[in-house]
């Protein structure tokens, strides 16, 4: 027989678990927060978190300041890389500086192909944005997403 101590433990720890697996299932997915700032900022905010393999991944780069801010090409500094910093995926731009407004934005949609035309892995990869203004402060925002079967 299982002494009632044990059985209590075991249940008490049985629904512990649960609730934790909840609240960190409900962290994992959550997509960062647009809000807007004095002065400049930048915010990279993709539709979601997690995405199957093949799933196209949308992507908005916003001007979340009062300033304009400046882009050094036509994609708005736009560039996915892998957790150890490869870049893998760049779109093709001119390079012409780019302005957005503030509370301007530009979407964007990656095939979750590399430049060089193969598909990605599954696994985590970075979403990178960087941005300079007027005064010449530069601004570099990143967001980490993750590809699953």
């Amino acid at each position: 027989m299982i002494p009632k101590g044990a059985a209590i433990f075991f249940i008490v720890g049985l629904v512990a678990a649960g609730f934790l697996g909840i609240y960190l299932s409900q962290v994992e997915n959550q997509i960062p927060t647009l809000v807007y700032i004095n002065g400049p900022s930048l915010a990279i905010i993709p539709e979601k978190i997690n995405y199957h393999s093949g799933e196209p991944i949308r992507i908005r780069i916003i001007n979340s300041g009062t300033v304009p801010l400046l882009f050094s090409d036509s994609s708005y500094g736009l560039k996915i890389a892998q957790l150890d910093g490869t870049i893998i995926y760049s779109p093709i731009s001119a390079q012409v500086i780019s302005k957005l407004e503030p509370k301007g934005e530009k979407d964007f949609v990656w095939d979750q192909t590399k430049t060089d035309g193969s598909k990605t892995y599954q696994g985590r990869y970075k979403i990178t944005s960087s941005a300079s203004t007027d005064s010449g402060d530069v601004l570099k925002k990143s967001v980490t997403i993750n590809i699953l079967k």
